[in-house]
């Protein structure tokens, strides 16, 4: 699966919330399509699903939305930066839009968005997929991921930006993951590049997790048909956890993506697809 955009795709504004936010509207080739709403992960944007929001157009309409802080989104305060304050902007963002009968998709921060979203029992929502996240995660890539955001993140150019990702995961295929990277970045005043995400974040803290009783809570009230997809090498969601939310979610199933790290849809793109396809029938 490569990066390519043949599919009819739009950028769209909308302010919600105090905030100006971005999104992708991807035309389905398919007449009164339901809708299916992408949420990045945390340092993200809404590019990153460029190649599977195109694959997807022959079933759904596709909106990938940045969230709050992420990618052309205005940036927030830094203390408002909570997964309850990224489901109020979701459910903003369904009702501006008079979202009927739609799906939802989340990556790991986009991932702890959705089950809290989920778990209120929006009318709207008609499935779930939430992918290598879990209201328990593995402290190591916690840990990992903390120490990849106080990493070098200003370069001389996109090539110095590209190799520092590959040198940190070299599983995705090579044209996707120079399109990621190059999405992922902005000019800074003085000529050289840094990633297009507020600063703020860049301190984990700021990004509010809810406690895991809480999520547990949220994955419970879950009342509509969910998969949960892991990367088999995942070093955040466990298989334990994975397991005890296919058994709290009332209506649940779980997929694990060969060869695939946290990443799962960057690190195995067309396993992945294949995934995710099997339970998004359209």
């Amino acid at each position: 699966m490569t990066a390519s955009t043949n599919a009819a795709v739009v950028d769209e504004l909308i302010e919600m919330r105090g905030l100006r936010f971005h999104f992708r509207d991807w035309r389905s080739r398919r007449v009164d399509a339901p809708s299916l709403v992408l949420l990045h992960g945390y340092t993200s944007h809404a590019r990153s699903w460029d190649a599977f929001a195109e694959a997807m157009t022959d079933r759904y309409h596709v909106l990938a939305l940045d969230q709050r802080g992420h990618g052309e989104t205005g940036w927030a305060a830094a203390d408002r930066y909570g997964v309850d304050d990224m489901a109020d902007d979701l459910e903003t963002f369904v009702q501006a839009l008079g979202l009927r009968g739609f799906t939802l998709l989340g990556l790991s921060m986009g991932g702890m968005v959705a089950m809290e979203y989920a778990g209120r029992r929006p009318k709207p929502l008609a499935a779930c997929v939430i992918v290598d996240i879990g209201p328990e995660t593995v402290q190591s890539g916690s840990s990992r991921i903390q120490a990849s955001v106080q990493a070098v993140d200003v370069f001389a150019d996109r090539d110095e930006a590209f190799a520092a990702a590959r040198a940190a995961n070299s599983r995705p295929p090579e044209e996707l993951h120079r399109h990621r990277s190059d999405a992922s970045l902005m000019r800074t005043e003085d000529g050289r590049w840094t990633y297009r995400y507020d600063r703020a974040l860049r301190s984990p803290p700021n990004l509010r997790r809810r406690d895991p009783e809480t999520a547990w809570r949220s994955c419970a009230n879950i009342n509509v048909p969910t998969q949960i997809i892991r990367g088999e090498l995942s070093d955040i969601l466990s298989p334990m956890t994975a397991e005890r939310m296919v058994r709290t979610i009332p209506d649940a199933r779980l997929a694990t993506v060969a060869d695939a790290g946290h990443g799962v849809p960057l690190d195995a793109p067309e396993a992945f697809l294949a995934a995710a396809r099997e339970f998004l029938k359209g």
